[in-house]
């Protein structure tokens, strides 16, 4: 039973920085997404869902810290910050504000990676409201991961269509573009990988892959699942 990857923000002004954490985290199994500053960020936060931020303090126009006021007025993600700044009263003023905890630059990828698991395990897993999407002729399985037909047989598929089916079902009815799934995917995805994925699945889950009821293309713009 494959589990379900966690979904990370990085969000840092410093562009080496993010694409080496972006390429890191991937490289350890998690989907990441990426953002410059806070208002970038808090856009990322409404298209998806994030298991963990990981925010630079020293941002230019509004600082971690502020970023990470506001954001505890209306979520509890957990939030590791990260500072140049090695001094106790930054660690402290982040820690009150809603950290989850603090790392200073530079550090070692491997602590960070230890940090992460760490928190991942402690925080309640969020019951989801819907966990089997009705495709038709068959289900998928949110939790598990597992599409299967309607008389219970499983289907295989790829760790990739799983994926693709998490991202898209997470979000049923939203238009996600062929390169925002290859950048979340990662791993080498490109769009054009992205289409084969797509016309892969539509085989597997759809009475006729030439004409799809459920994955969905939006002209223009790129796909979305709309399950029954």
């Amino acid at each position: 039973m494959e589990q379900e990857l966690k979904h990370i923000l990085v969000v840092d002004d410093d562009t080496r920085l993010r694409n080496l954490l972006q390429r890191f985290l991937r490289e350890n199994s998690f989907l990441v997404s990426t953002a410059k500053d806070a208002d970038e960020a808090r856009f990322m936060m409404k298209q998806y869902k994030f298991n963990l931020l990981i925010v630079d303090v020293m941002m230019p126009k509004e600082s971690g810290v502020e970023f990470l006021q506001k954001l505890r007025q209306e979520s509890s993600v957990p939030v590791i910050m990260l500072t140049a700044m090695g001094n106790v009263e930054d660690r402290i003023i982040g820690l009150e504000v809603g950290a989850d905890d603090y790392v200073a630059k530079p550090f070692e990828p491997k602590e960070l990676l230890l940090r992460i698991g760490s928190i991942l395990k402690r925080t309640p897993t969020e019951k989801k409201e819907t966990q089997k999407l009705d495709l038709g002729q068959c289900v998928f399985d949110m939790q598990t991961k597992e599409l299967a037909s309607k008389q219970g047989e499983i289907m295989h598929i790829t760790p990739i269509e799983q994926s693709l089916l998490g991202i898209l079902g997470a979000k049923s009815g939203q238009v996600f573009s062929r390169d925002k799934l290859s950048e979340i995917l990662g791993a080498g995805q490109s769009p054009r990988s992205i289409d084969v994925q797509i016309t892969r699945l539509r085989k597997k889950i759809e009475k006729d892959s030439k004409n799809p009821r459920y994955l969905q293309t939006v002209r223009g713009k790129g796909y979305m699942l709309l399950p029954d």
